[in-house]
């Protein structure tokens, strides 16, 4: 294992961030590129020598591009693995086929950005070959077993990226889920597994499974690293076609109301069900109303990404392989690539009008409601059950995972209880486009409320480092900055020729809008309350209270000096703009910030 000690096996975001910043650790103390010597089948790659100093010299570079403040890089020192299907510069990508493995050029986006903020890889993970597969059995560098009890599957495709979060050697990782595989490996392994609105993150640089349908997703051992981690490596992203911005209309539906299956589907799994009314009664007492839907569409749709032409679009990855020697696949995966020489164009046409129908049909029947809930899958199976009928077991496991995709939807997985035989069972909240930040609040709520162990470590929610924000001294005014003022940008001079200190790096709540105004010099943007918008980062500094008039005095028009609200519920000062500012300004929402748009014109 990388990582040194096993006393920090389990470590949230916030336990190595706090162990950094009160010296307890020291960068070059935490790693051990030395080659491990046992068999973990969750590994595909790890970190070795050569790997472990160039990650480190550029974090050396990072940090003194931002004057040393680890805190500007909020994941600094921090450790992570991907889904060996995303590339990371100078690692192998195999997609769990050695015979298609090339070594990457560039990280795919969502790598470079995590770097970009301070974490380190340490190595690629296992996965059922070409990401086809909810089971975790189907690569030849063999089958990753359950975190808890090594007879049973750990789901798949992100099997070995959920394995390592399960079992605290790593705080989080990257998966992709295209029909399940960032959600059932998740509760089969009882942690959080976060399956974004489809854009959100960007797939450029990872090896597609159906390229259109593909998300990046997150596995941690909290709801709150889960979604801290997806922002960050979050984002619209020129190079991947599919790539979209995030909306500005995005509203919170309350009250608390959850739709359920009218019918449900346990295939006989009755511990399976009993976990799962449990967590029905939970929601209600935590002050949910649950009201049955009709699954019939569901069902319809998640029937479509195996039986429809999407197993085509699946065939398009490993097509050159596939004709020039079949027998390089695994032989699961070579029977349903098969398959894709059935259809036709006809046929992609006719299905897509289906799907296009269906997707309606589904988002129509969840307007009122918060969320979908459902069992994460339907019940769980032996590594020796799945070997023996590898094809109709799998296609049970995605039930209630297998229509996300095709109709457009987020989904937050999340650990419930735990079934009498010992195996962890999980459950989905799942919502219309672009309702991840509800999802997000609505996990943290029942992760509070459930209390359960972190992952496999037996390390529980309540030991996790609990982080505090700096306290504002009464000689200062604490002031957020959201342009030509921040560090490293033309006017951040006013605030440092008055004795201003930098204090952190955070971001707004969820209803701001962001505009790069007209005819500024230097340019600048302006920060605007509307009824929906997006996180914007600024930055926090504790401008003298005996300077604070003079450097107010110094703003012009149609720029001022208001109250901002941060995405923690924290209320300071910060710079807004008048309406009138806005005629002939670009709407940069999106970007999420000054920084990220600035970038872009580059």
């Amino acid at each position: 294992m990388p990582l040194s000690s096993p006393s920090r096996v389990g470590w949230t975001l916030a336990d190595w961030r706090a162990a950094y910043r009160s010296g307890q650790l020291k960068l070059n103390d935490v790693y051990d590129a030395s080659p491990s010597a046992d068999s973990d089948t969750a590994w595909i790659a790890r970190i070795d020598a050569t790997r472990l100093q160039t990650q480190l010299e550029q974090l050396e570079h990072r940090l003194a591009a931002v004057g040393g403040d680890i805190s500007r890089l909020p994941l600094y020192g921090i450790p992570f693995a991907a889904k060996d299907n995303i590339d990371a510069a100078g690692w192998p990508t195999t997609a769990a086929c050695p015979a298609f493995g090339y070594t990457a050029d560039e990280d795919a986006t969502t790598v470079r950005r995590l770097r970009e903020a301070g974490a380190i890889l340490i190595g690629k993970t296992n996965l059922d070959q070409f990401a086809t597969g909810l089971v975790g059995t189907r690569s030849p560098y063999g089958v990753v077993s359950n975190a808890f009890r090594s007879e049973y599957i750990s789901g798949g495709s992100s099997a070995g990226s959920a394995s390592v979060v399960a079992r605290g050697l790593v705080p989080f990782s990257l998966g992709s889920d295209t029909a399940g595989s960032g959600r059932v490996p998740a509760a089969f392994n009882n942690i959080v597994g976060l399956k974004p609105t489809r854009g959100w993150l960007s797939t450029s640089g990872v090896v597609p499974a159906c390229r259109t349908l593909d998300c990046v997703s997150v596995f941690a051992l909290t709801v709150e690293d889960a979604d801290e981690i997806a922002t960050i490596a979050g984002g619209y992203d020129a190079s991947d076609p599919y790539s979209r911005s995030f909306p500005k209309t995005t509203p919170k539906m309350m009250p608390l109301r959850l739709a359920v299956p009218d019918s449900l589907e346990f295939f006989g799994d009755t511990q399976a069900q009993q976990t799962f009314n449990q967590a029905v009664e939970a929601w209600r007492a935590l002050g949910a109303e649950i009201a049955p839907i009709d699954f019939a569409p569901f069902a319809q749709l998640a029937a479509l990404l195996y039986e429809g032409p999407w197993v085509a679009e699946r065939y398009t990855v490993a097509e050159s392989l596939m004709e020039r020697d079949p027998a390089a696949l695994h032989p699961v995966i070579r029977s349903i690539l098969s398959t894709a020489t059935r259809f036709n164009a006809v046929d992609a046409f006719h299905d897509e009008y289906r799907r296009a129908a269906l997707a309606r049909r589904i988002n129509e029947t969840l307007e009122g409601f918060t969320a979908l809930l459902v069992p994460t899958t339907p019940t769980i199976y032996t590594i020796s059950e799945v070997l023996d009928d590898p094809v109709r077991l799998n296609s049970r496991l995605g039930t209630y995972t297998n229509f996300t995709n095709l109709a457009d939807l987020s989904a937050l997985a999340l650990p419930a209880r735990f079934r009498n035989d010992g195996l962890p069972s999980g459950i989905t909240l799942i919502a219309p486009a672009w309702q991840d930040r509800t999802l997000a609040e609505l996990g943290k709520r029942w992760q509070q409320h459930m209390s359960l162990p972190l992952g496999a470590t037996g390390r529980a929610l309540s030991a996790v480092a609990k982080e505090t924000k700096p306290s504002i001294p009464a000689t200062t005014v604490r002031l957020a900055v959201v342009g030509a003022h921040l560090t490293g940008m033309p006017l951040n001079h006013q605030l440092t020729s008055r004795d201003a200190v930098f204090v952190e790096r955070c971001r707004t709540a969820a209803s701001y809008q962001l505009y790069a105004l007209a005819n500024t010099t230097p340019p600048k943007p302006g920060l605007v309350r509307a009824m929906t918008g997006a996180p914007i980062e600024v930055e926090l500094w504790d401008v003298p209270l005996d300077r604070f008039g003079s450097f107010v005095a110094e703003i012009p028009a149609p720029l001022g000096i208001g109250s901002l609200e941060l995405d923690d519920g924290r209320i300071v000062k910060g710079f807004i703009c008048e309406p009138i500012g806005l005629q002939c300004a670009r709407d940069i929402t999106s970007f999420g910030g000054w920084r990220a748009y600035l970038a872009s014109l580059k």
